[in-house]
Parts: C-alpha cells; sequence; structure tokens
C-alpha cells in the first residue's frame, strides 16, 4: 500500500465524511462515480462557538442528502445560514434550490443563473457569517463560473473541482478553458507561498494536508499533458479522439469522454499560442 504522505497534496487517509478542520465538516453525497470519486463533498463551514453555518455545494438533487446536511449542522448546535456553489455542474449545485427551500437561505454564487437572492459572488469578496470568514478567491478553468473560498482562520481553501482530493481534474471544454485554468493554479499557488494556506477541502476526495504540493503537481501534470498533445499532434494525430487514444491510452476507458474535453482545451491552447 501506498503512503499517504508519500502521494501528491499527502491525503488524508480515513473517512471522508465529519470534521476536517476546526470550521469545516463534509457530508459525503451519495453519487459515487468515476468522475465524482467517492461522491460531491459537501461542506458545513462555522465558527466553533457560532450557532450559524455556511454550507459550500449541497450536491446533487437527492432530499435524503439534503436533509442529512440540515441534520447534521442542528445535531451540533449550527442553523444554516447562507448557502455556496463553487461552481454550477449538477453534482454540486443541482440540489441548492430545494436545499434553499428546507433551510431559508440565499444561494449566492458566481453565475446568476445560480442564484436565489440579489447577492452573487465576486473576486475579492469577503463573506461573514457568524464570525466566519470566508474569502472569494476565483478560479476559472475547470468551467467559466469556478471559484475557490479562502478559509484563513483554518489555513484552508475549498476548491471545488479546480483541484481534487485524488488524481486530477478535466478542462470542461469549451466553457473550461486552459489558460484560465493554469492561470488559476498559479492563484492558488500564491495562497500557499504568500497566505499561508496548506490544507485543500477538495470538491471530492480526500483532504489533502500539503497544499502547496498539490497545486505544484497539478501544474507539473498540465505541463506534462500539453507537451504530450503537442507532440502528438506532430506526429500525425489531428482529431481529439485521436490525440486522446493515443496520450491517454493508459487511462480508463470510461474516462476518455471527459478526457477528450481537456485534449480540445488543450488543442485550443496550443493554437491560440501559435504552438500548431
Amino acid at each position: 500500500m501506498t503512503d499517504a504522505a508519500a502521494l501528491p497534496g499527502q491525503p488524508r487517509g480515513g473517512v471522508l465524511s465529519g470534521p476536517a478542520t476546526a470550521r469545516a465538516v463534509n457530508v459525503l453525497a451519495p453519487n459515487p462515480s468515476a468522475m465524482t470519486l467517492d461522491g460531491t463533498n459537501t461542506w458545513i463551514l462555522s465558527e466553533p462557538d457560532s450557532d450559524l453555518a455556511v454550507v459550500v455545494d449541497p450536491g446533487p438533487l437527492d432530499d435524503g442528502h439534503l436533509r442529512h446536511v440540515v441534520a447534521t449542522a442542528e445535531q451540533a448546535g449550527k442553523r444554516v445560514a447562507l448557502t455556496l456553489l463553487t461552481h454550477g455542474h449538477p453534482d454540486h449545485a443541482a440540489g441548492a434550490a430545494r436545499f434553499a427551500e428546507l433551510t431559508g437561505t440565499r444561494v449566492r454564487a458566481l453565475d446568476p443563473a445560480l442564484r436565489l437572492g440579489d447577492e452573487g459572488l465576486a473576486a475579492g469578496d469577503v463573506i461573514t457569517t457568524g464570525g466566519l470568514e470566508l474569502r472569494i478567491v476565483p478560479t476559472p478553468g475547470h468551467t467559466a463560473d469556478s471559484l475557490s473560498f479562502h478559509l484563513p482562520a483554518d489555513r484552508a481553501v475549498l476548491t471545488g473541482d479546480t483541484i481534487l482530493g485524488r488524481g486530477t481534474t478535466v478542462v470542461a471544454h469549451p466553457d473550461g478553458r486552459l489558460g484560465d485554468y493554469l492561470d488559476s493554479l498559479r492563484r492558488l499557488r500564491s495562497l500557499t507561498v504568500d497566505d499561508g494556506v496548506h490544507t485543500v477541502l477538495p470538491g471530492h476526495g480526500p483532504v489533502l494536508e500539503d497544499a502547496q504540493g498539490a497545486v505544484e503537481y497539478y501544474l507539473a501534470h498540465r505541463a506534462h499533458r500539453l507537451a504530450q498533445v503537442e507532440t502528438a499532434v506532430e506526429d500525425g494525430y489531428r482529431t481529439p479522439a485521436e490525440v486522446v487514444a493515443h496520450v491517454y491510452a493508459d487511462v480508463d476507458r470510461s474516462l476518455w469522454p471527459a478526457a477528450e474535453l481537456s485534449v480540445r482545451a488543450q488543442l485550443d491552447y496550443l493554437e491560440e499560442h501559435g504552438l500548431i
């Protein structure tokens, strides 16, 4: 068995659901798959001495899960006061409207189509609820509307699908763009260097104890894949499907459709930069 400390980002072992930091509790949604790993991580955030909580990514439209999130908060003496979304993919956001009904909360997101209430989210926003401070970090690339949430008191960042607890993520072309994604990874790296962030609370998979290591791994992985795609094109592989079959030959074929989205994003990036 591989030691978790030797893996990128040092993933934390053990059960995913439950307390992750002093201010963050995970409730794992029952939607495991090749794309969602163990399922969607729904995060309940609050100050230890506060009776108010913020929920990030209620998850899929699964009434049992949504009620379990509410019950978990209530058992800890918390009332859900606000709902936030990292991005609009259904495994993170499809349950948001129903969750808002159950809790009487607003839903804040970057995409106006996902909001319930007048307030959205934007770069530089700081959310304070029950003494909890969350700073909004724009991290487009996986999707155009992807956000991360910096939790300074725990030296942690909630990354949605921008960084996963295991494996790497998809640049969901055409909405996702590789140039944006690389910029977002560099922005997250600056949090680890300049702001002391050391813990990643991802949208899927285990907590990562080495945030900087995770970001560096992601940047190196993207550079490697981009070089592979560029070489494949030079070798005569022209269509995205051909490139996927060549470059991702060692990857489970069930993941090839998702890999093709990333390849399309990489091909666009190479073309935009005059490299193919």
